[in-house]
This record gives C-alpha cells, structure tokens and sequence, in this order.
C-alpha cells in the first residue's frame, strides 16, 4: 500500500444490507444432484455479492412438481436412504426407486439439506425452502418470481436507506411560550394544593386541646401511648425488680459469696 491512500475495510454484511426475495423453481425433469445444487446456492446468498459465509445472506426458494426429478444411471436402484429412530437396532434402509415413488419431496429436501451447512446457520437457511409435488403452491401472496433452472437471480443492489424523520427545529418563541405554561401549571398545582389541604387549627391560649388536658393518675394524655415518665419509669422498675431478685438469692453485704463444692465422683471398681 503506498503513502497516502486510504485502506479499503472489508465488507461485512449488515441486517440492513439483506433484502430477501422468493423464487419458484419448476423441477420437472430435473437431475436431483443438479437441482440440489442451485436451490443451496441460493438459499445462502451466493448469488449476491454481499455473501458472506458466517451470515444469511440468501432468498427464499419454493420447488414444485417434486415428482417429475430423475435420477442418473443406476442410482434409483443402487442408491439408499438411512434414516434411525435413536433405539438399538433401530437402523432403517429405503431405496430411492421405492423414497421416489412415495415420497419424492423428502428426497429433494434431504439433498438440499446435505449441501449446506452442517451447524445452526444451515438450520436457519433449510426454514426458507418449501418443496411441493405438485404444480400448485399456497405462496402466492409472497408474489414469487418464476426462475429457470441454472440461471442465477438478477441482483438489484443494496435496498435503499430510509431517511430518519427528523422533528422541526423550535424557536425561540415556542421556547419561552412553552417554559411560561409549566411556570403557570406549577403555579396552578400548588395553589389547588393549598385548596385541597386541611387548615390546622392552632390552640388559643384560653382553650384545651386534647394533647393538653389534664392527665388522670397512671393515664396518659394520648389513648395507645404511655406518658413521657411512664417511659422513664419503666427501664428503672425492670432494674430495680431484677435487683430485688439477686439480693433474696445472694448473701448480706460484707460477707463473702462461698461457692459450694463440687462432689468427687467415685472412680473405684468393686473388688
């Protein structure tokens, strides 16, 4: 690379980039092998020069009239298909004379199936083939473009980026206009909020409340909520019961508490 030139990134596809299309393939008289080959090629997008292989990159593809492939040489007689329900000995073999003539669209799936990746990518690809044995298919909705076998897709280029829709630029004008209206709405919220509130009576100095109305004996002023002393009392009654209690246990003041001693246990075995 000489100086001055700018380096050319590699390309790699983007979700946006892709844009799939559906097909419709007519099999009829077509060689399986052949038939295979084409459908797995587009299904993943080598037909696009935006393939990438770690991406899915390709169209939907419908076959029809599944029933009319042919096989080459003595492979109709020759060739197998395995299949195996997962028990021991549970190995189950099909001749393509007999997998052709009962069902020939599961004999150009697996063909399919067995050219394209063998990992969660390929799995992904298989969900945008339909194979039908008949002339006739329910995709019509999709508007599906008829393709001849052997003729790649025509590319029509990366769609079209749409726009992001940007708002209008506001003015100064609509600016204060609209910061003046949450003023009056902030304003108008308080005020409806003083309305709404109760207003606390004060008491007089003449006047009783209930907070100061005389306190009977052992009551309190609040019905629930013991007095301010009757919550300092309490700890020093608990104190004073507990030291009640230790002095009938414990000797007089000046004589010394004598533990008692401990019984020895007799260890002597009888003779």
């Amino acid at each position: 690379m000489t100086a001055g030139t700018n380096p050319v990134k590699t390309y790699s596809p983007k979700p946006r980039d892709i844009e799939r299309h559906w097909y419709v393939i007519d099999a009829q008289g077509a060689v399986l092998g052949r038939l295979a080959s084409e459908v797995a090629k587009i299904l993943r997008g080598k037909h696009k020069p935006i393939f990438a292989p770690h991406a899915d990159t390709g169209d939907h593809v419908i076959v029809v009239n599944a029933r009319g492939v042919r096989l080459t040489g003595n492979k109709e007689q020759e060739k197998a298909f395995y299949r195996h329900s997962g028990y021991p000995g549970g190995l189950r073999r099909i001749g393509y004379a007999r997998l052709m003539a009962e069902r020939p669209s599961l004999a150009v799936e697996r063909a399919i199936r067995g050219m394209l990746p063998k990992n969660r990518l390929g799995r992904q690809m298989i969900k945008k083939l339909a194979v039908y044995e008949g002339p006739t298919h329910p995709h019509k909705a999709q508007r599906p473009q008829a393709l001849e076998l052997g003729r790649p897709p025509k590319w029509e280029g990366l769609p079209k980026p749409v726009a992001p829709s940007t708002p209008p630029a506001a003015s100064t004008s609509g600016r204060r206009a609209r910061r003046a209206g949450t003023r009056r709405g902030a304003a108008g919220t308080e005020a409806r909020t003083a309305r709404a509130a109760p207003a606390r009576r004060t008491p007089t100095s003449g006047a009783r409340t209930r907070a100061t109305a005389p306190r009977k004996e052992g009551g309190s002023a609040t019905r629930g909520r013991p007095a301010a002393r009757e919550r300092a009392a309490a700890p020093k009654a608990g104190q004073d019961r507990k030291k009640k209690a230790a002095g009938a246990t414990t000797a007089p003041s000046g004589e010394t508490e004598k533990k008692p001693a401990r019984r020895r246990r007799r260890t002597t075995k009888e003779s």
